[in-house]
């Protein structure tokens, strides 16, 4: 018998991969938002703990749907490479937009391989609310255009 799968079709393993991209990026939204507060005081810095917090949840959601679907689980790394050194509160927001734009663009492909509703909706609302965070940091850090019309997806 043929295979009925067209090329390029998605699947659960598509959809794995591409979550485990995300999860990736989560991860080190984590770790760089240990670095965003510590370079922040008052209500910049509980900013930075709430998208800490926010990243972690979706880490865990992330972690127990391929955990539940018995397939490879992308750990934390030790550390990882800053794109500039933070010495500011300026510096912190700057990173702060970096760390939402890369977990965006990991979740538009996540959009792009889903093979399931309910990864659909879960990406849209995980890119929606890092594109919210995206704009406060960009506030913060001076950055214009504050919004971005397309979270995710690179610019032409």
């Amino acid at each position: 018998m043929a295979d009925d799968k067209a090329p390029g079709a998605l699947d659960e393993s598509t959809e794995n991969a591409a979550l485990n991209e995300a999860l990736a990026a989560e991860h080190a939204a984590i770790w760089g938002y240990g670095v965003v507060g510590a370079a922040l005081d008052g209500d910049a810095r509980q900013a930075a703990e709430d998208a800490e917090a926010a990243h972690r949840d979706v880490r865990d959601q992330v972690t127990d749907l391929l955990s539940a679907r018995h397939a490879d689980v992308a750990d934390a790394q030790g550390a990882y490479a800053l794109p500039f050194p933070v010495l500011s509160p300026v510096d912190a927001a700057a990173l702060g937009v970096v760390l939402e734009e890369g977990v965006a663009a990991a979740w538009v492909r996540v959009l792009d391989q889903a093979a399931e509703r309910s990864t659909r909706e879960l990406g849209v609302g995980v890119l929606s609310a890092a594109e919210v965070r995206a704009v406060g940091w960009r506030v913060a850090a001076g950055k214009t255009p504050v919004t971005t019309a397309f979270p995710g997806l690179p610019e032409k």
